[in-house]
Order: C-alpha cells, then sequence, then structure tokens
C-alpha cells in the first residue's frame, strides 16, 4: 500500500501554531491548542451551562481553567465533559478537572472501561507512519484513567448532553468507543481523532500546525477497517466546519473536497502498509 498521502486544504485560523489562546470558529465554539492536541469549548461566551470536549494532556489542568476563564467567565464551571474517546493527550487533565469543577464525564460505553481503571488500551504501533512522534509512542502514558466518580453514559445516535442540535455518532477504529459530535443545523462537525487535519506522525507537522487532511494517527488506531468505514461517515455528511482532535479547524469546499478523497482512497492514502 502506498505511503499516507497529505491532502492540503486550508485552515480558518493558519497562525493558531503560534497562538497561546483560544480561536472561536462558530459564536459557540472555540478551540485552545494544547501542545499536540486540541480542547473544544462549546457555549456562548460569558454564558453558563458550557461543555467541554475532550480534556488535554497530563500537566495541561491549570491552562483549561485559565482558557474557560477567559472564554465564560471565572467560577463556571462546564454543565458537562464530553469525551471523544480516552487515550492519555484527550484525558490527561480529566480528574483534576472534574474534582475541580464537580461535573459529569460523558463518554461512549465502549470507552468506560479506560476511564473507569479496569482496561488500558494497547501498545501504540511504533512500526508504523514513521516521524519522531511515532517513534515516543512507546514512551505515552498507557495506564487508564479511574473517574468513575463522575462516569456518565453518552448513547449513540443520541443528543449529546448539554448540547442542543449535536448528535452522537459512533466512528470506532483509532479506539471501540471513539465518537464524533454532527450539528446538522450548519453542519458541523467534531471529528476526535477519526480523522486530523495536521501529520501527527511527524513533531514538525504538530509544531507548525500545517493544514493537511490525515486518517486517524497511526501509531494509536487498531482497526483500520473500522476507521476506514468511521471517515466514509463522516464525509458523507458533507461538512462545512470541521474541528479534529490534532490540526487546525477547517471549513469549506477544499476541505470537504479533501475529505472525500481520504474517504475514498482511505486505505491507500491513510493505511499503514501491511495493515
Amino acid at each position: 500500500m502506498a505511503e499516507q498521502i497529505p491532502l492540503q486544504t486550508t485552515a480558518i485560523a493558519p497562525d493558531i501554531a503560534d497562538l497561546d489562546r483560544s480561536v472561536e470558529i462558530a459564536p459557540d465554539l472555540a478551540y485552545k491548542k494544547n501542545l499536540l492536541v486540541n480542547v473544544i469549548f462549546h457555549g456562548l461566551a460569558g454564558e453558563p451551562g458550557w461543555v467541554l470536549i475532550d480534556a488535554g494532556l497530563p500537566g495541561s489542568a491549570e491552562a483549561i481553567f485559565q482558557a474557560a476563564s477567559e472564554r465564560f467567565g471565572p467560577d463556571t464551571p462546564p454543565a458537562a465533559i464530553v469525551l471523544t474517546h480516552g487515550h492519555f493527550d484527550h484525558v490527561g487533565a480529566l480528574a483534576e478537572l472534574a474534582n475541580e469543577w464537580q461535573t459529569p464525564i460523558y463518554a461512549h460505553r465502549l470507552e468506560h472501561p479506560y476511564l473507569n481503571g479496569s482496561r488500558a488500551y494497547p501498545p501504540p504501533r511504533t512500526d508504523v507512519g514513521g516521524g519522531l512522534m511515532t517513534r515516543a509512542a512507546a514512551l505515552f502514558p498507557r495506564r487508564p484513567v479511574n473517574v468513575s466518580r463522575w462516569l456518565a453514559l453518552l448513547s449513540e445516535h443520541s443528543e449529546v448532553p448539554f448540547m442542543p442540535g449535536w448528535r452522537v455518532i459512533h466512528t470506532p477504529g483509532h479506539t471501540p468507543g471513539h465518537v464524533s459530535l454532527w450539528r446538522e443545523a450548519d453542519h458541523t462537525l467534531i471529528a476526535g481523532d477519526a480523522f486530523i487535519t495536521t501529520r501527527q506522525e511527524s513533531a514538525y507537522a504538530v509544531l507548525t500546525q500545517k493544514p493537511e487532511m490525515h486518517g486517524p494517527p497511526r501509531y494509536y488506531t487498531p482497526d483500520w477497517d473500522q476507521a476506514r468505514e468511521s471517515v466514509r461517515k463522516l464525509s458523507a455528511l458533507e461538512p462545512e466546519l470541521v474541528i479534529s482532535g490534532h490540526g487546525q479547524a477547517m471549513q469549506g469546499v477544499e476541505m470537504r473536497e479533501a475529505l472525500r478523497q481520504l474517504a475514498a482512497d482511505f486505505d491507500q492514502i491513510a493505511r499503514p502498509p501491511r495493515y
């Protein structure tokens, strides 16, 4: 199979790699780059009842607290934390955030074992994808977090709690219980790591955030058949605006065409050889 082919497109905020602040991409949607991963804020600035989507890297709680305070006001905890999945870079600050905010954490039932301390994800594949991030993946934390005290069920095909108009789409492959979030009214998609908009295997790409359409991170994706079907499912929605777990937010015709190409030629573009 061919090596991964970057599908270049245009980002909404092409200078985000140099910013240490949240970037608003819709009146009720903003995101902040947390070193190599995005945390997403849903809700109108200055209003209560907001939702945090994903919880960043270990050690990032203070940065998330600060970004939330700047957007929604001090002492304004979220109504909920919603997880696309439970990999360490999406739950690193989760326990600290939940303990401070005393807020429910919603995740798909198939992710619960990785969030209640009972199961660890398979080890990463350091032989696929190349790049410094792939080689470093062996050092990433693998022990499951235990946030069972706050854990709640995120049901597929249902409305996202505290996010009216958004629904849950089960998009497995990267993890068993991976989900994406979809708002039909304006065709906005929160993709998690079902697909991403940077070459996550490359430390340079992670740093520069060059906008490209890619499949899920190769070193952390165990089921490529499911991953392919998840990308095809999301492409068929014809999103107008997407924000993924890694890389910059993108919108418009170029983005949709890149996503269509990724979906159509997934095995040649995204899937590692021999997998």
